[in-house]
């Protein structure tokens, strides 16, 4: 899966910042060269195993198979992304920056890489803690793919190159699959080239080019495994292509890590603190608020599940990182306010050991308790 390792997107932010504070011309330097290969080709994986575990959740036996039964979290991840949206906002109102405005989306990621492992080492196994907050980074991640193809076009808008483009590579896709084509690599240099360059030239960030031919691979017809429940039966192109770049994506993420997160520690400014708050404040706050208006029309959490261990996965769900980090450059050009901004998403960070904390806290008050 795409979020069971990401400590070397970790390395390389950490490698990033310690070469831009040390010898900060020729990391621009650097940045400068790899950044569109990282950002907009090296990313596109990363952003089709996202796709994949969405489109996954969808099918049958999935964790999005059944609205009703998924409301609870799904609302939970538009309140975690509606309310830090809002606070960012009436933040950047309050101190008179309109420059920062366009930035409103970059609180509203969650990294579900290092989500998923803070709340392991809090929860233990089996808790509905895991399913809850996997199925809210879920639908955090297919509203967050939305939000960069509508909200952040990475040019002026072409829709008729972006459709002329676009309708060849959904063919090509369709003829594989009616064709029965399994190899990956038929979709990703076909139909995955013809989309990368529709988007391109369209105005939309080409790193989503993958995102519309994922779902034409061919693959398994439930989805029971993405919680541990059952295993995958039989190999399918889809999950081929899983497999064969999970490992490559994490050194495109620590390369995106080592382009991206390289800004001097002086640039910390108020579009910093405003986005780590609206993250590590209001991604709990949204959470919590859309839980408890499911629950009062009649939807149900899941047992075990009380408030308390709710609010700790909205803190745990305010680690934006790699997605915020890729918004905030989608977000801003290149200058004091984009520094300011990546400061903020890299400062997010600082939910994890506050989550491991508050973990800490909430066992001590249910030592002894089942429901820890």
């Amino acid at each position: 899966m795409v979020f069971d390792n990401s400590l070397l997107l970790l390395l390389g932010a950490v490698t990033a910042l310690v070469w831009a504070n040390l010898t900060p011309q020729s990391y621009e330097r650097f940045a400068h060269v790899v950044h569109f290969a990282v950002n907009d080709i090296g990313m596109v994986f990363f952003f089709a195993l996202a796709a994949k575990e969405v489109y996954e959740a969808t099918l049958p036996g999935g964790p999005l198979s059944s609205p009703r039964q998924a409301m609870v979290p799904i609302f939970a991840a538009v309140g975690g992304m509606v309310a830090p949206a809002l606070m960012y906002l009436a933040l950047v109102l309050a101190i008179d920056r309109p420059e920062l405005v366009r930035g409103w989306a970059i609180p509203c990621a969650t990294d579900i890489a290092f989500s998923y492992l803070v709340a392991r080492l809090i929860f233990p196994r089996g808790h509905a803690a895991i399913p809850f907050l996997l199925l809210l980074a879920i639908a955090d991640d297919a509203l967050g793919l939305l939000v960069l193809a509508i909200f952040y076009p990475s040019g002026p808008m072409a829709p008729l190159q972006l459709a002329g483009w676009l309708f060849p590579a959904f063919v090509a896709a369709w003829l594989l699959r009616r064709t029965g084509t399994r190899s990956f690599w038929a979709y990703v240099a076909g139909p995955g080239v013809l989309s990368w360059i529709g988007l391109h030239s369209g105005g939309i960030h080409p790193a989503l080019a993958m995102v519309p031919i994922v779902p034409f691979m061919p693959h398994a017809t439930s989805d029971l495994w993405v919680f541990g429940r059952g295993p995958v039966r039989g190999l399918t192109t889809l999950h081929d292509f899983e497999h064969w770049w999970r490992i490559p994506v994490q050194f495109v993420l620590f390369a995106f890590g080592l382009a991206n997160a390289g800004v001097p520690l002086t640039s910390v400014g108020s579009a910093s603190w405003i986005i780590a708050a609206s993250l590590i404040i209001g991604k709990p706050i949204g959470v919590l608020v859309l839980t408890a208006l499911c629950v009062a029309v009649g939807f149900r959490r899941a047992p075990g599940l009380d408030y308390l261990s709710i609010g700790l996965l909205g803190v745990i769900a305010g680690i934006g990182f790699t997605v915020a980090l890729f918004f905030t450059t989608a977000a801003f050009p290149p200058g004091p306010v984009l520094d300011e901004a990546k400061m903020g998403a890299l400062l997010s960070f600082v939910a994890a050991p506050l989550g491991l904390l508050l973990g800490r806290l909430r066992r001590s008050r249910y030592r002894g308790g089942a429901s820890a």
